[in-house]
């Protein structure tokens, strides 16, 4: 089910803090309010998508929308959805830029700062995300230690990460079929057993692995 919550509201107004509250962690409710507030957020939380954890894009009409998937756990929902508003904020800012160029680094470092507590990303998660922020790039999934550690070091139910699975042996992955090959620096190279194209893959993406 798909549900969507425009934050248009006076701050006076608390009954759209109610509706974050399942999605990210208490402690960091009040300040993500501020930043919805002040920058006019209208948030969309939807359905899994396999390619991306959120996005913001423009409409054709001027407004601005932020999406963000619902089966993302908490600490992955808050750390994306600061991720978005940062983009619209870079936006609000300087206008046209280069998406994940400097002007977001900076801006998206500025937006985070309020969370690095361990009341709100424990300490499990805080030195790898307080790394990440050096230099965040594009995905979170790009860094796989903190990748991880956001994932609470565990694989959704029936799957494995595919440093798990061992060589030589097939996996499912949306709807393909692939055997695992070597590690380069940070990825598996893996056959696509329907096209035989070498593919490669973090070493953290989740796969079903086949029984032989």
């Amino acid at each position: 089910m798909v549900r969507c919550y425009k934050y248009l509201v006076p701050r006076h107004n608390k009954h759209y803090l109610l509706q974050l509250d399942p999605y990210i962690p208490k402690k960091a409710i009040t300040i993500v309010e501020y930043l919805i507030y002040k920058y006019h957020v209208n948030l969309k939380i939807v359905s899994e998508r396999q390619t991306k954890h959120g996005d913001y894009r423009r409409m054709s009409d001027g407004k601005t929308q932020i999406t963000i998937n619902n089966n993302l756990n908490q600490h992955q929902f808050l750390l994306t959805l600061i991720h978005e508003i940062a983009h619209q904020v870079t936006f609000q800012k300087f206008g046209r830029v280069q998406p994940h160029g400097k002007e977001w680094k900076t801006v998206f470092q500025h937006l985070m700062l309020p969370f690095l507590q361990p009341d709100i990303f424990p300490l499990s998660i805080l030195p790898y995300l307080a790394n990440y922020l050096k230099n965040p790039k594009a995905s979170t999934d790009s860094d796989v230690k903190l990748s991880l550690a956001l994932r609470g070091g565990m694989a959704k139910s029936g799957k494995s990460f595919i440093f798990e699975v061992p060589k030589g042996s097939t996996f499912k992955f949306k709807q393909n079929f692939y055997k695992k090959g070597n590690k380069r620096r940070t990825r598996y190279e893996c056959l696509n057993i329907a096209n035989q194209r070498i593919y490669l893959f973090n070493q953290n993406a989740e796969v079903q692995i086949l029984e032989e």
